[in-house]
């Protein structure tokens, strides 16, 4: 059974992705961790030397309150849209959102995470396009960044950008098994830069390897990266894309990290991001 984290502020932009975290339980026939993380202020105990830890045990008695308050919420979300029969388990955690992200991943044996994203900028909510940026570049599951205004929608059809490297094809691979349980079909796209290095036989091989599957490939000769993938998008009619992350010394090659993330917090299409090492 796959386990998806779902890190939550209890916001509108969560609770739209809450949705998304919901079917793709219901997709891949898993359970959800249900995480709030919050960050205590910094208290100079010099100045409150009597009632410090008061201060914080009431801050954190508030917290679990709002915590305990918002669950019954999110049931109902689920009782909604007949997903109330997923497990789903809850952490509370003060501290770094990335730090306890990565932290429950690896006591919770984590497979995916579901964040909502947006591009607003200022302390509305940690589920700002900026912090959901930072966990895509620092985790080592797959993240699927949902935008704050898209309504979840059965999945069709699936993007997959690639450059047609070995660790491209294994991540294919494990994508194809989503798109079976959802029969949908995966549109594969390769921007050709002039600094491309990908040669008409790999591509070939790669055709060949994947013909008797629900797979497609299509090049596209542009140094225009973002904006031909954009443009892919809408073309293609893509409900999800799925980017890789490369994490080799400083962010690399044609699909990056940093293209990743400005594609997951910017624009209107869920992004599935898969780190690659």
């Amino acid at each position: 059974m796959k386990r998806i984290l779902f890190p939550t502020d209890f916001s509108e932009v969560a609770n739209n992705a809450f949705v998304h975290a919901l079917e793709l339980a219901k997709t891949m026939q898993g359970e959800l961790i249900v995480l709030h993380s919050f960050e205590l202020p910094v208290v100079d105990n010099q100045f409150f030397p009597e009632n410090y830890m008061v201060i914080y045990e009431s801050l954190e008695l508030a917290q679990f309150d709002m915590f305990k308050d918002e669950i019954p919420k999110l049931r109902a979300i689920a009782e909604e849209r007949n997903l109330d029969k997923i497990k789903m388990t809850h952490r509370l955690m003060d501290g770094d959102l990335t730090f306890n992200i990565k932290k429950a991943i690896k006591e919770d044996h984590i497979d995916f995470v579901v964040m909502g994203t947006s591009g607003a900028s200022g302390w509305e909510s940690f589920f700002l396009g900026t912090n959901s940026g930072n966990v895509i570049t620092d985790i080592s599951v797959p993240m699927l960044c949902v935008p704050h205004d898209v309504p979840f929608r059965k999945i069709h059809t699936i993007g997959f950008t690639t450059r047609f490297r070995p660790k491209d094809k294994k991540a294919l691979k494990n994508v194809l098994k989503i798109a079976r349980k959802t029969n949908a079909e995966i549109k594969c796209l390769y921007v050709k830069t002039n600094e491309s290095d990908v040669d008409e036989a790999t591509v070939k091989e790669w055709e060949k390897e994947f013909e008797n599957d629900s797979v497609t490939f299509t090049i596209i000769i542009s140094n225009e990266v973002k904006e031909t993938i954009l443009d892919f998008i809408l073309q293609r009619d893509i409900d999800i894309l799925t980017m890789l992350t490369y994490k080799k010394g400083f962010f690399e090659g044609l699909f990056h990290s940093s293209l990743t993330k400005k594609i997951a917090t910017e624009y209107s299409t869920p992004v599935l991001a898969i780190p690659i090492e």
